[in-house]
């Protein structure tokens, strides 16, 4: 296994991000790595799970909190803790390496807790749901965190709107809603005013229904926001959302200036992402190179003296960045599987402009790590800057992107990346190489230890 923080940007410890392969090799049974990073200048929502083929399907997953004493909304709201923490993650009835589908998963688990109607699952019982306790009156900042190996969820929470202030690490302007979409790997917080009669609500989080089983027969997709005093009972609310997210309205409260000019194309390097499907061989591909793990890890590659794109490994799949440089992605739309969110590893970006709209922001606009990319005859459009050397992942944020081929890596600042970055444990490679590789393999990865 290995594990990725994700969302946080590694500065200076780029050997610490955790995909395999990428800038690691897999932690081989019976052995260990010590991730010993620093978080400079971030705070807010994040997770943590193996970046390690399905792995993290199986429950290797969980929440990644770093509190801000300077939260401009600190006085917004009472309660921010462990009881404010609403995880999201789709339940699936198999263990992985097996093939996912859509129909696999079962239900959505809200903190680890949900229900399934199946009755080899459940054997004729009701399993106890989530239960979110507030005291009416007090305002809660809720931190929800999509850890689903593939499913977007719609959440909602009976009768209360929801203030979002955070989008994956970063403050926004308050933005008032009463649903919003969660997808793989994104986070959002916001605050809900217990402002109701003391009762118990239903909490919603359904699955797109073509990546999920859809609906709330059984208590399923569900949990309960329970008051102080109410009755320890499922609820019997009903709940319609007059006030949808329209992701095109969120706005940034810091860095608002998206590097680069204001204008499609205007970045020092522009990256169209073409997502593409080949039926006959059941991969997808980007830019017409199906992403296929390396036998040695990029950043190995990297500090053994190998800094063109042309000579890294996965051939076709590496995209070198010049330092200091803006950049600008084009992601476009692919109905097949779709919507396919995108993470980047290493940085936050600017998100331009949204799949399903048609409007650009080159004032303001939100910031995240993680971002949907729509359908077939969709463009988003994101930008970041280049000042974090190293090797970066970018990939279909779910469980299938390393097997499915939708996955490009970042060298970024090749050349700089030894001298930006703290000395790499030597453990980082040694054990899974000896193990598994050749002594060729072997040679690149000692050669590369040595310059440190």
């Amino acid at each position: 296994m290995c594990c990725h923080w994700h969302g946080i940007f590694q500065n200076g410890s780029n050997w610490a991000d955790g995909p395999a392969m990428v800038t690691q090799c897999p932690i081989v049974p019976n052995h260990s790595f010590v991730y010993d990073f620093n978080v400079y200048d971030q705070a807010g929502t994040f997770w943590y799970h193996s970046h390690y083929s399905t792995q993290y399907c199986d429950g290797l997953r969980g929440a990644f909190v770093v509190y801000d004493p300077d939260d401009p909304y600190l006085n917004e709201y009472d309660v921010d803790d462990e009881s404010t923490i609403i995880t999201l993650a789709d339940w699936i009835h198999r263990a992985s390496p097996k093939p996912i589908t859509a129909d696999h998963s079962l239900t959505t688990l809200i903190n680890g807790r949900g229900r399934t109607v199946q009755r080899e699952v459940t054997l004729n019982t009701v399993s106890p749901l989530a239960v979110i306790n507030v005291e009416a009156g007090k305002k809660y900042r809720f931190r929800l965190i999509g850890l689903s190996c593939d499913a977007p969820f719609n959440f909602t929470i009976h009768d209360h709107t929801m203030t979002i202030i955070e989008t994956d690490g970063e403050y926004t302007a308050p933005l008032v809603v009463d649903s919003l979409w969660v997808y793989a790997g994104q986070r959002y917080s916001v605050i809900v005013h217990a402002n109701q009669p003391p009762n118990n609500y239903w909490v919603r989080a359904d699955p797109l229904g073509t990546r999920g089983s859809a609906g709330f027969d059984g208590g399923r997709n569900s949990a309960i926001l329970r008051y102080a005093g109410a009755e320890e009972v499922d609820p019997i609310t009903n709940g319609i959302s007059t006030r949808p997210l329209n992701e095109d309205d969120l706005r940034s409260i810091e860095k608002p200036q998206p590097p680069g000019k204001p204008e499609l194309g205007g970045a020092d390097i522009v990256v169209p992402i073409i997502q593409t499907w080949h039926e006959d061989k059941q991969v997808f591909d980007i830019n017409g190179v199906t992403f296929q793990a390396p036998s040695v890890p990029v950043l190995l590659q990297i500090l053994n003296g190998t800094y063109a794109a042309t000579d890294l490994m996965p051939n076709g799949s590496v995209y070198t960045l010049k330092p200091n440089s803006s950049v600008e992605l084009q992601l476009h739309g692919i109905s097949k599987g779709g919507p396919h969110p995108f993470h980047l590893h290493g940085h936050s970006f600017w998100v331009i402009k949204n799949a399903l709209s048609d409007e650009y922001n080159w004032v303001d606009p939100p910031r995240r790590d993680t971002v949907p990319t729509g359908f077939d005859g969709n463009l988003t459009v994101i930008r970041f800057f280049t000042d974090n050397a190293g090797p970066w992942f970018l990939h279909w944020a779910n469980i299938l992107s390393m097997h499915s081929g939708l996955a490009i890596v970042f060298a970024e600042d090749p050349e700089g990346t030894a001298a930006h970055n703290r000395p790499i444990p030597r453990k980082l490679a040694q054990s899974y190489e000896r193990i598994l590789f050749t002594d060729v393999h072997f040679s690149i990865v000692e050669r590369a230890l040595s310059h440190l």
